[in-house]
């Protein structure tokens, strides 16, 4: 993939939000689709790939390996490589991860509340 020039309009607009606005740097981190989804699936338990992707079935193994990338990067989840034949990798939260528990909890009972807000007006 091409790298972004630092002078683009785009790097020069991302780089002022993440440095004045912690709200967005915090959503860009935990964005998308699959991230929460993802961590909530690796709350008190290591799992392998495969099992992640079992659980998260209508994900692409594109996807989830792109996101699980992101989510080690950013420093969300911890990946464990065993030396085995066949090599075994488990994913984990970290400590970092983990205080996201309290947050993700709350915004699940906040989605809650305002599907049910949505499906009682249908």
């Amino acid at each position: 993939m091409a790298k972004r020039k630092e002078t683009s309009t785009y790097s020069i607009n991302e780089e002022i939000i993440h440095n004045d606005c912690d709200l967005i740097y915090a959503l860009d981190k935990l964005g998308g689709r699959w991230k929460l989804y993802i961590l909530s699936k690796l709350h008190n338990r290591k799992m392998r790939y495969k099992e992640l992707k079992k659980e998260i079935h209508p994900i692409t193994e594109r996807m989830l390996t792109l996101q699980l990338k992101n989510l080690e990067e950013d420093g969300l989840v911890k990946r464990t490589v065993y030396a085995e034949v066949p090599p075994r990798v488990e994913y984990e939260l970290t400590s970092m991860a983990c205080s996201l528990v309290p947050l993700w909890d709350a915004l699940k009972s906040w989605g809650g509340d305002h599907k049910k807000m949505f499906q009682d007006k249908l």
